[in-house]
């Protein structure tokens, strides 16, 4: 059973340093408002969300391919991406990490902050890729 814990640890922490370099690559992006949500005690789908707000289509494009950029710096990649058909909404998912974009009234209506809501709020801007704190 410790071997098993040692590897759900792993998985987790990969997951965490995922969700922190997409959060990284959406500031580097100029996205706003920007939090990580740690989900793994109240969602059975991912483990952490990561959600930004965009101020038009051609940046939250950037910042999504920034986000991603980030991640596949640390080998890995994007499972399955969408965009609405209204560039108010991108999402990127990492199966362990989803990533979302909004234009900031499309956030607003679905308030994804809300919903998950008993998740706990990361500070990604003090944590190292390695998930030691700093900066």
């Amino acid at each position: 059973m410790v071997a098993a814990d040692a590897t759900s640890e792993r998985l987790n922490e990969s997951a965490r340093r995922v969700a922190i370099a997409a959060a990284r690559g959406l500031d580097e992006g100029k996205c706003e408002e920007i939090i990580v949500i740690d989900v793994r005690d109240v969602s059975q789908v991912t483990d952490y969300i990561v959600i930004g707000s965009g101020t038009s289509d051609r940046q939250m494009r950037t910042a999504i391919h920034k986000a991603e950029d980030a991640v596949k710096e640390l080998g890995e990649d994007v499972f399955r991406s969408a965009k609405d058909p209204s560039s108010t909404w991108i999402v990127l998912d990492f199966i362990d990490v989803v990533v979302h974009v909004f234009e900031p009234g499309m956030r607003s209506h679905y308030d994804l902050e809300m919903l998950w809501g008993d998740g706990y709020r990361i500070d990604w801007k003090s944590e190292s890729i390695n998930g030691a704190t700093g900066g």
